[in-house]
């Protein structure tokens, strides 16, 4: 049995419906069927769980990304690539991605400081996949940043509304998502 786990998936879920301050490590004792004391033998804090979940999901998004574009040199290809992988996490990711979202400002340093690196690494990603796409005169966009963060907004949009048993299958959403992202920076082939 994976205590550590059962903690962490207990955390995650109380976070998203009550929110980091409100949750106490009574609830997640509760959900897990331990008393809140014992929880410290697996875990240092609650602030500790939090800051597990975030860097793991940004940790895990940045593998993805690295995974997606590897061996890719076609700009459209590789933002193709990039925004799929994207998308996909936050639709079977959606506690992660909504806790991610919401909770940053309960994280306290240096915690705080390492998700928002993460973060800002992440996002350096895909503005260095849209700047290549710029320089080799397949994109056109007016702020290679401001792009980068649309797309990031697509992806993390998705957590909020996407449901496996919804009205459209992952697949279908992750292709029709990478389409938008190609039309936001006006992809073309020479």
């Amino acid at each position: 049995m994976d205590r550590l786990g059962d903690i962490r998936d207990a955390a995650l879920e109380l976070f998203t419906r009550k929110g980091f301050e409100a949750t106490t490590m009574s609830d997640i004792g509760a959900a897990v069927g331990m008393r809140a004391p014992s929880l410290y033998k697996h875990v240092a804090s609650k602030q500790d769980l939090l800051a597990r979940i975030m860097v793991a999901t940004m940790e895990n998004l940045l593998a993805a990304h690295r995974t997606a574009v590897a061996n890719v040199t076609d700009p459209v290809e590789r933002l193709r690539r990039a925004t799929e992988a994207h998308v996909r996490y936050h639709a079977r990711h959606r506690l992660e991605a909504f806790v991610g979202t919401r909770e940053i400002r309960g994280l306290t340093e240096p915690h705080r400081s390492r998700v928002l690196d993460l973060r800002a690494e992440y996002e350096a990603c895909f503005r260095a996949v849209v700047q290549a796409g710029v320089g080799a005169g397949v994109f056109r966009v007016d702020s290679v940043r401001l792009a980068s963060y649309a797309i990031l907004d697509l992806g993390m949009g998705v957590a909020v509304w996407y449901r496996a048993d919804g009205e459209h299958p992952e697949d279908a959403v992750v292709w029709q998502y990478s389409e938008f992202a190609l039309r936001l920076v006006g992809a073309h082939r020479p």
